[in-house]
């Protein structure tokens, strides 16, 4: 009687430490982890230098003299560099007609480098591979650019893929999410993450000035990443995803408008990049703060500026002149910044908005000058400078900021396993030669004649 008494006591306690134990060990294989990365440095005979540039330009006969004046003034505040990459198709002067086969060769050079890279690295087999994530917004293909990952690398059978088009600049973070949702319900997954944008079909031959914008700041780039959220391979990550949040202002007609791939006066198709796009940035990026700090800032932050915001409206009309805008302190929960390099205007936006100083926005004004905006594959970048640069330690905390057309901007938090100086791409960058002394673009140098020209007079140099 006794023993069945003892049973029945300790039956709840034995239920509920197995469910505290389930729970436990759910929330463990729901982590997402980063084994590796791996970002695409192309061939040094893909290069844009500045005379080659000046050549490129030269080539499109639908410009004149006010589209070069516009173009001088774009590509010198761009913060664009002499050493980022353009597709073969540019390279090879045909940029009026560029074919299929162009566009696939210009993904598959990135695929087969940066994928077999980081395979290797991690010594993670393409048939472990449970999950396929790749986003390149601009060019849909069929069968899709995934299936010719599964077929090169003879991927499993019931291998998951997810082929992403047309999301723009913040679309690696949307593949992340994706991933992060398939961990919640898998346990020991393999998770691959593919990330590029093609120009070859996109680069714009008209003389419309907020499409051929867009040939001045965006480059050839990708990468190739490994998530996984198998508890057995926590040792081997190097960063885990703490949280993400997803911003989408597409039901504002103005925010939708801000960039979007459209047909100009005579029907060429290009990337319209509008005036309102700051404003349009800005909002979302409010808005997405707004949600990512609480989850990311630590209460007596958030305490802090919630006193100084209500002070501040208390004091706003007794003041003259008015006094200055409480700003919220990132930094008290945030180690380094990585930032989508959407251009110098964008950078020096958000570091205004984040109170950053000139360190936590060197390695996106770098990425930038080095490599151009690389679309969604850009953040990648500037997180392998600072790897390079060895300024990541145990523990340390990395937030992500990224704008894409619809409009959206996305963000999230990554925490550092382990001190980190693999350099990615940047290894072969001389990497202690930056930031350099200046980065004045030498197109002002070679080029500077133009704004002195007559439009009646001018003729194009031969």
């Amino acid at each position: 009687m006794d023993n069945l008494l003892y049973f029945f006591y300790f039956l709840p306690l034995v239920c509920l430490f197995f469910l505290l134990y389930k729970v436990i060990d759910e929330r463990r294989h729901q982590c997402c982890y980063i084994l590796d990365y791996q970002c695409y440095k192309p061939c040094d005979g893909r290069k844009l230098s500045t005379e080659f540039c000046g050549e490129i330009i030269k080539r499109n006969k639908n410009l004149g003299l006010n589209e070069y004046k516009f173009l001088l003034k774009a590509i010198v505040s761009s913060g664009i560099g002499e050493e980022t990459y353009a597709p073969w198709m540019v390279i090879h002067g045909r940029e009026d007609n560029p074919t299929h086969e162009d566009a696939i060769l210009e993904m598959e050079e990135f695929f087969y480098d940066s994928i077999d890279k980081v395979l290797s690295k991690t010594g993670v087999s393409p048939r472990d591979i449970d999950v396929l994530v790749l986003n390149v917004s601009m060019l849909s293909t069929s069968p899709c650019l995934a299936s010719r990952i599964v077929n090169h690398y003879k991927m499993r059978d019931d291998i998951k893929t997810y082929n992403l088009t047309g999301m723009g600049c913040s679309a690696s973070l949307i593949s992340i999410n994706i991933v992060q949702s398939i961990f919640k319900s898998r346990k020991n997954v393999n998770a691959l993450v593919v990330t590029s944008e093609s120009l070859t079909p996109n680069w714009y031959t008209g003389n419309n000035r907020s499409m051929i914008l867009a040939n001045c700041l965006f480059r050839s780039g990708g990468c190739a990443m490994l998530l996984t959220n198998k508890v057995a391979l926590k040792q081997k990550a190097i960063f885990k995803l703490k949280c993400l949040v997803r911003t989408h202002h597409g039901a504002k007609d103005e925010a939708y408008g801000a960039c979007i791939q459209t047909e100009d006066e005579v029907r060429r198709v290009g990337f319209h990049l509008g005036k309102n796009l700051p404003k349009a940035a800005t909002r979302a990026l409010i808005d997405n703060l707004k949600e990512i700090s609480p989850k990311i800032l630590p209460l007596r932050e958030l305490l802090r500026f919630a006193i100084r915001s209500f002070v501040h409206k208390l004091n706003k009309g007794s003041l003259k002149g008015g006094a200055p805008r409480p700003m919220i302190n990132f930094k008290s929960g945030v180690d380094h910044f990585c930032i989508h390099t959407g251009g110098k205007a964008v950078i020096d936006g958000i570091g205004q908005s984040l109170g950053l100083s000139n360190y936590d926005l060197e390695p996106a004004r770098m990425t930038l000058h080095r490599f151009g905006n690389t679309s969604a594959s850009s953040l990648w970048y500037v997180l392998g400078y600072m790897e390079a640069k060895k300024r990541f330690k145990k523990g340390d905390r990395v937030f992500m900021i990224s704008f894409g057309a619809g409009f959206k901007c996305n963000s999230c938090l990554w925490e550092v396993l382990r001190d980190l100086d693999d350099g990615n791409c940047w290894k072969e960058c001389n990497i202690d030669s930056y930031p350099p002394k200046t980065l004045t673009n030498p197109f002002m140098e070679k080029y500077g004649w133009i704004q002195n020209e007559d439009i009646s007079t001018f003729k194009i140099p031969e």
